[in-house]
């Protein structure tokens, strides 16, 4: 089930990082050319950003896609990756995961309260959706960093 849900999360984020590229090209393109702007277009281009960032990292750690010192990495036995990748998701990812999705919480509880909105006149309204996002990606990532602990774990023992 968390397999199938953090995949389509990733291919979720693919669709769009698609529309976030047509957005900008158009918004350039507007602004450059035709000299016309929009507040609200340029807002929509940062929380459409923010959910390709917040959604694609568990799916990044899915795929074992992660950025790391690979030069080092690869000549690795897979136990030695398997306590690696293990020892850093529970001392790294896991921690940081939880104490952002407590602070987080907090921080969307707030936003809904006011119900937040952009400053800037012509920019979007309910900002706390797009900030809502954030203890949801890292519920997500937790999740998948406990499934890579477990398969770690596996590789580790078969090895």
């Amino acid at each position: 089930m968390l397999d199938k849900t953090i995949k389509y999360l990733g291919n979720f984020t693919a669709v769009i990082l698609a529309l976030l590229v047509l957005l900008i090209v158009y918004d350039a393109s507007a602004r450059y050319l035709f000299s016309e702007g929009s507040t609200a277009l340029q807002e929509l281009e940062w929380h459409l950003f923010d959910v390709v960032i917040l959604f694609g990292i568990a799916y990044t750690m899915r795929e074992d896609a992660h950025v790391r010192v690979d030069i080092f990495y690869a000549s690795f036995s897979p136990k030695t990756k398997a306590i690696i990748n293990m020892a850093s998701a529970l001392f790294f990812v896991l921690p940081v995961s939880l104490l952002i999705i407590y602070i987080g919480i907090d921080f969307v509880a707030l936003s809904f309260a006011q119900n937040e909105a952009s400053s800037d006149p012509g920019g979007l309204e309910y900002r706390f959706i797009v900030k809502s996002l954030l203890p949801l990606a890292f519920i997500f990532l937790s999740l998948q960093a406990l499934k890579s602990i477990k398969t770690n774990l596996d590789i580790w023992k078969a090895s």
